[in-house]
Order: structure tokens, then C-alpha cells, then sequence
């Protein structure tokens, strides 16, 4: 039988995560989602964001930076 590789890095994350690996707080990640400058997406009563989402929020800050 041969093993799939699967990725460590996760595809959605929570809020809260997002919060870690960004090192800001939960609250500010809670106003980038609802300002629509970090993209989440809504699985029944749960925010999660994708991982590509917050690599794509980092680069939007380098960008606007230069």
C-alpha cells in the first residue's frame, strides 16, 4: 500500500490561529476579516481561513510597504 503525502501545513485554519502565525491579536485578525483584507470563509457557524489567505495578506504588506 503506498502512502500519500500529506502536507503539515494546514488548508483552513481558525481565527485564532491565524492570530499566531500573523502575531497579532485575535481581535485585530476579527477586523481584517470584516474589513475584507484577509479573506475568510464561513463553515456553518465557524470562520476559517485559508492558509494561502494569510500568506497573500503578508505579501499585500510588503507590497503596499515598497
Amino acid at each position: 500500500m503506498a502512502h500519500s503525502s500529506i502536507s503539515t501545513t494546514p488548508i483552513l485554519v481558525t481565527p485564532e490561529e491565524a492570530a499566531k502565525a500573523l502575531r497579532l491579536g485575535r481581535s485585530k485578525v476579527y477586523e481584517l476579516m470584516a474589513s475584507g483584507e484577509l479573506e475568510s470563509v464561513r463553515i456553518g457557524r465557524s470562520r476559517r481561513i485559508r492558509w494561502g489567505a494569510l500568506e497573500a495578506f503578508a505579501n499585500s504588506l510588503t507590497a503596499s510597504a515598497a
